[in-house]
């Protein structure tokens, strides 16, 4: 998706969640700022060379843990989305790339980053605080926005972090996308925060997070490249 697709999208969601487009611009200057700083961070193609033909996306629903133990995600990438990657470590399972807006588990994200998984990290005008004290701990980095792209700050399109990962495996070549622990459903998965223990009804904002992440990856469907699917199981 480019910048002059994502915008329309961009400025309603700004619009009905109530965000700042200069807090959004602020963020993705320091995200830029703080990436030349620490002189870690990677470029477009170079994260293009990782992606596959196929690619496993998960999101945080309450089926992601099922699918984990049900299914076998050896013959893809695996781009976790912020929180899922917790679920993927727990059974054993270091994905490829990380895409955080630095909500996950913090301790778990720099595991697998330590153990070879590539950060994707977004910057947004309520990040701000979080990506001063985290980006300098991470390597291996791409860094991405969600208004007017930088010169080494991308924007793909994608509004959460599991649309986004969808977004980002189109962008860097993926054909076939199959979407895990995409529920969008009234439960929230315990994996979405890390103060969550179980899953729990959903909350309004989040509601409203779940729509757009839905038209959006609609529009993808219709408009990429990649095949998507959805691999959807009822939670137990």
């Amino acid at each position: 998706m480019k910048w002059e697709e994502w915008r329309p999208f961009y400025l309603r969601i700004v619009r009905e969640m109530g965000y700042s487009v200069e807090e959004d611009r602020r963020a993705a200057q320091l995200l830029r700022a703080l990436l030349l700083e620490g002189d870690d961070y990677i470029l477009r193609q170079e994260l293009a060379t990782i992606v596959g033909r196929k690619v496993y996306v998960f999101g945080c629903g309450p089926s992601l843990e099922r699918a984990l133990r049900e299914h076998d995600f050896s013959d893809g990438t695996l781009i976790a989305a912020d929180g899922a990657t917790s679920a993927l470590l727990e059974v054993g399972i270091v994905p490829d790339i990380i895409v955080t807006d630095l909500d996950g588990r913090i301790p778990d994200l720099k595991l697998a980053n330590d153990r070879g998984a590539f950060m994707v990290i977004h910057a947004h005008g309520d990040n701000v605080e979080k990506m001063s004290v985290y980006v300098p701990m991470f390597s291996r980095i791409l860094g991405t926005c969600q208004t007017e792209p930088l010169d080494i700050v991308y924007n793909f399109g994608g509004f959460t972090d599991g649309d986004r990962a969808a977004f980002l495996a189109e962008e860097l070549g993926a054909r076939e996308i199959v979407l895990v622990g995409f529920d969008f459903g009234e439960t929230v998965g315990r994996w979405s925060k890390p103060g969550l223990r179980e899953h729990v009804p959903i909350w309004e904002s989040k509601r409203k997070k779940f729509q757009f992440a839905e038209e959006l990856l609609e529009w993808l469907e219709e408009n990429g490249k990649a095949r998507m699917e959805r691999l959807h199981l009822d939670s137990k």
